[in-house]
C-alpha cells in the first residue's frame, strides 16, 4: 500500500480539520507508541510460534541420532559368521530319533 504525496497531504489536512492544530503533536505520539506495540506484539507471537515448531524438530533429530548410534553397533553378518564359526562340540546337534529325552514333534515309530 504506497500513499503518494498528495493523499499523505489530504489525509494530514483531514487530521487538522477534524482534531485541530494543537492536538496533532499528541495523536502523532500516541499513533507511534500503537504502532511500537503492534510490531513488539507480532514478534513475540513470531518468537513464541518458532520456539513451538523448534522443539518437534528437536525431538526428531534427537530420535535420529540414538537409531544411528544404535545402528552403528548392529551387524547381522557378523553373528551370522559368529553362529557358522561356533565350535560344534559346544552346540550338539540333536537327532531326535536316537534322544529318548527329545520331547518335539517327532515320531518314535522307526520304519
Amino acid at each position: 500500500m504506497e500513499l503518494s504525496i498528495g493523499e499523505m497531504l489530504m489525509i494530514a489536512l483531514v487530521f487538522v480539520v477534524l482534531f485541530g492544530p494543537d492536538k496533532l503533536p499528541q495523536i502523532a505520539r500516541d499513533l507511534g507508541q500503537g504502532v511500537r506495540k503492534m510490531r513488539g506484539a507480532v514478534e513475540d507471537i513470531k518468537t513464541e510460534i518458532l520456539k513451538e515448531t523448534d522443539n518437534p524438530v528437536s525431538e526428531i533429530k534427537r530420535e535420529i541420532e540414538k537409531v544411528k548410534e544404535a545402528a552403528k553397533d548392529f551387524n547381522p553378518v557378523h553373528d551370522i559368521q559368529k553362529d557358522i564359526l561356533t565350535d560344534p562340540a559346544e552346540n550338539p546337534v540333536i537327532n531326535p530319533l536316537e534322544d529318548d529325552t527329545y520331547t518335539g514333534p517327532v515320531s518314535r515309530n522307526r520304519p
